[in-house]
């Protein structure tokens, strides 16, 4: 039994600073020693300095972590640490544990450790176990943590503390430890080199990962270590001769020996440092010069890894804030108006003719919000100098009251513009009375108004007449929405613009999108696992729900080789920053608008009604929004699976495209804030092999009243398996008259084959590999979180 903690054994007292002061546990002890007494002890030492800390009120405990590469490390004795931690984070119970890790373990980074316990383990503990395996595993490190974390059940105080090597591993290992929780970087001073002028500074690959760590919501704390202690400021005064008392180097003020010469007083400056904290001091500069936050970050600052439920455009009206967050995108709008510009432009230089009967085209934005797409549909009707029949639909009512300013407004859009307050699926589309006289025109009909409280008195609200008015309704030549989500189809742009299409001119019209596409990729988010787990127990459906989220840290866990750089003469030091890989993001399925497939949902006559009764859309069902997808992604490295990463692309017409995709992002819309990626999550994180297959299903359901998602995952590996039938080993040739090829020859080479069958020592079975699967998760089902029609 370990006695309790004395005054000898710690300085720690309670008082006000221990909220800010980081603790560290004694380094010499073993908790994954195989020897059972060494392993007690160590666990009871730490045991008795975390109830301490706890009692001093220290916030924040820094734990040696496991030594991987000690010979009694086997993966009984990280369960017996893992299995310690769980206890120290009962005791310690307001208390952030930070586990000390390498980047990369190797035992010439193994830090000397006094009064070291390892050496006392009793040898009939440790074994004749085989010397190590000389190779080195750049993710052991990581492993081990990840059988701690999950021992623990992503404990919310848990956290790492990473130790920064001399040479930074591949960019791979860096983005793994990225997407964990780091709480606390660590840099040696072997970690340092100086400059020119005798200062600590860090390498350009520390600097950019320094950088990163910073651009965090909540970055990481950086410890110096072995940096020696804060010299003080009569340092730079000659030191005394311990035998006579005299300063060693001093002489007579005003003698020659007292003045340097023209060469020592040249080299002064280089030689002298008077900052008494330079390692300090250069993070400190470090921080002051890091490089100016894009449009995308400043936006984002606070969203970071921030989950939120996607919207339900259809079932609740959006307040004002959120229609204001959206319009901030200094490229969306750009690239709209754009494309409003070149479809204005094609349509007068092809000829098309137009559905308005005097000539100008027939522009309808559709959920028009405040109003950004219909100002810049003006804009470029001005612009490419077409006259527009602009028209701008939007059922929310508040929103409406913003609308009918605008256009009242003479700088605004004075009175340019046709308002109509309604929901897109059941608007018969733009309309005029109907003049005396036969002429040509798109589209006729006799349809009684009905009566609805929702009609504006407003003049300006350019509805249809209340009461049996003789009406003609055109269509629409170009419909234009930005009813676009995350995932592209997520919030029922397809269902919304199924029910519009029939207003759509049925031989030139245009739609604004054209199209676009949902993709995939596997992601590793245990913060994101971790903040979903702990809403478990308020929210039942919280671990089924897609989320709204600005990926931060995560890793992508699917990837493929990226070609090398074009210059390949920069230093070595710089290419092992250049990325070696990029995310294997893979599309799942696509929409098209107008939609060719959509069935026919032209007015009809109710046949149990009055016979000149007609009735604007057929009933028909949503089933052909349907989709399904199976996408296999391959592991290179193994990791953890929390959940999918959802992006989309969007022709909006032509060549001019929207993009969160990040293989396209850059090229497509580069800068572009309104949407984040969505998360699919995984309600059990599910660990992948080196070298095995991540195969993805996914479903879009619907049952004609609301649209929710499906999906699951499974994990396969390759394993070798003998062929059934055995295959000879063909001899050696021989050489001379052995080698004929007639029926002789052939004959002979029978008879060997034979002898060889018989003797059993001649044949072998060919190898070949089969997919197993190893592991898989349950089916996942977005339904009671479903987005409503």
């Amino acid at each position: 039994m370990v006695p309790s903690l004395t005054p000898v054994d710690t300085d720690l007292i309670p008082d006000e600073s221990m909220s800010h002061t980081v603790a560290t546990t004694s380094s010499w002890t073993d908790l994954c020693s195989s020897d059972p007494l060494v392993a007690d002890v160590s666990k009871q030492v730490l045991m008795l300095e975390i109830a301490y800390a706890a009692f001093c009120g220290v916030s924040y405990v820094l734990i040696p972590g496991p030594r991987l590469y000690c010979q009694t490390m086997k993966q009984v004795g990280l369960m017996q640490y893992a299995r310690a931690i769980q206890e120290a984070l009962v005791i310690g119970t307001y208390m952030q544990i930070k586990i000390w890790f390498p980047m990369i373990g190797h035992p010439e980074n193994e830090i000397p450790r006094m009064g070291d316990l390892t050496p006392f383990a009793r040898s009939e503990y440790i074994g004749n176990s085989p010397e190590e395996d000389t190779v080195l595993d750049l993710y052991g490190t990581w492993d081990a943590w990840n059988a701690i974390r999950s021992f623990c059940k992503y404990h919310t105080r848990l956290c790492v503390a990473l130790r920064l090597p001399k040479h930074l591993p591949p960019v791979d290992i860096q983005a793994r430890w990225y997407s964990e929780p780091v709480k606390l970087l660590t840099i040696d001073s072997t970690s340092f080199t100086k400059n020119p002028k005798g200062y600590p500074v860090l390498s350009k690959p520390h600097q950019t990962l320094i950088n990163r760590y910073m651009r965090l919501r909540l970055p990481p704390w950086i410890l110096l270590c072995n940096v020696g202690p804060i010299s003080s400021t009569d340092d730079s005064y000659p030191k005394s001769d311990p035998t006579t008392g005299l300063a060693a180097s001093l002489t007579l003020p005003g003698t020659i020996a007292s003045f340097p010469t023209l060469a020592e007083a040249a080299q002064e400056p280089c030689q002298r440092n008077d900052n008494a904290t330079p390692h300090l001091s250069y993070l400190r500069n470090l921080q002051r010069k890091q490089p100016p936050q894009s449009q995308l970050e400043k936006f984002g600052s606070g969203y970071q890894d921030y989950l939120q439920a996607p919207l339900q455009p259809l079932t609740v009206n959006l307040e004002s804030i959120t229609y204001e967050v959206f319009e901030k995108d200094p490229v969306k709008y750009d690239w709209y108006e754009k494309a409003i510009a070149r479809a204005l432009h094609d349509w007068i230089e092809q000829g098309k003719p137009t559905s308005n009967p005097d000539g100008r085209v027939v522009v309808a934005v559709v959920g028009a919000g405040r109003g950004p797409l219909v100002t810049r549909a003006l804009q470029a009707s001005d612009d490419v100098g077409v006259e527009i029949d602009m028209w701008a639909l939007e059922k929310n009512p508040n929103a409406f009251v913003l609308l009918q300013h605008h256009n009242a407004n003479p700088e605004k859009w004075a009175n340019r513009v046709k308002l109509v307050k309604s929901d897109m699926r059941t608007w018969r589309g733009p309309w005029r009375k109907r003049e005396s006289g036969p002429r040509e025109r798109i589209e006729q009909a006799l349809v009684p108004e009905l009566p609805t409280s929702s009609v504006s008195t407003d003049p300006l609200a350019q509805e249809a007449p209340s009461g049996p008015v003789e009406v003609e309704y055109c269509g629409i030549d170009i419909l234009i929405s930005e009813l676009l989500g995350s995932f592209a189809d997520n919030e029922l742009s397809p269902e919304c613009l199924d029910g519009v299409q029939h207003l759509l001119n049925p031989t030139h019209g245009i739609s604004i999108p054209a199209s676009y596409t949902a993709h995939l990729t596997p992601i590793a988010a245990p913060k994101l696992y971790a903040d979903i787990n702990s809403q478990a127990h308020s929210n039942p459906n919280a671990a089924e729900t897609p989320y709204v989220v600005m990926l931060h840290a995560i890793d992508y866990l699917s990837t493929t080789a990226s070609p090398p750089p074009a210059d390949s003469s920069h230093s070595t030091s710089s290419s092992q920053q250049q990325p070696s890989s990029s995310p294997a993001i893979q599309k799942a399925w696509s929409f098209a608008h107008p939609n060719h497939q959509l069935p026919d949902s032209q007015p009809t006559v109710n046949p149990t009604s009055s016979p000149n009764t007609l009735h604007p859309v057929t009933a028909i069902t949503n089933s052909h929004n349907t989709r399904h997808t199976t996408l296999t992604f391959p592991i290179p490295h193994r990791g953890t699976i929390h959940g999918l990463a959802g992006y989309f692309e969007a022709v909006l017409y032509g060549n001019v495209e929207l993009s969160t995709n990040p293989l396209s992002m850059d090229q497509k819309s580069e800068g572009m804030i309104s949407w984040f990626p969505i998360y699919f999550p995984l309600k059990t994180p599910i660990y992948a092999p080196s070298a095995s297959e991540l195969v993805v299903n996914m479903w879009r359901q619907t049952d004609d009243r609301k649209v929710w998602y499906e999906w699951i995952v499974e994990v396969l590996a390759s394993i070798p398996t003998p062929s059934a039938e055995p295959e000879p080993i063909s001899p050696p040739p021989v050489s001379g008259h052995g080698q004929g090829k007639g029926k002789k020859g052939k004959g002979k080479e029978k008879e060997g084959k034979k002898e060889r069958e018989k003797d059993g020592t001649q044949t072998t079975r060919l190898m070949r590999t089969k997919k197993i699967r190893i592991a898989m998760s349950e089916l996942h089902s977005s339904v009671k979180e479903a987005c409503l029609m």
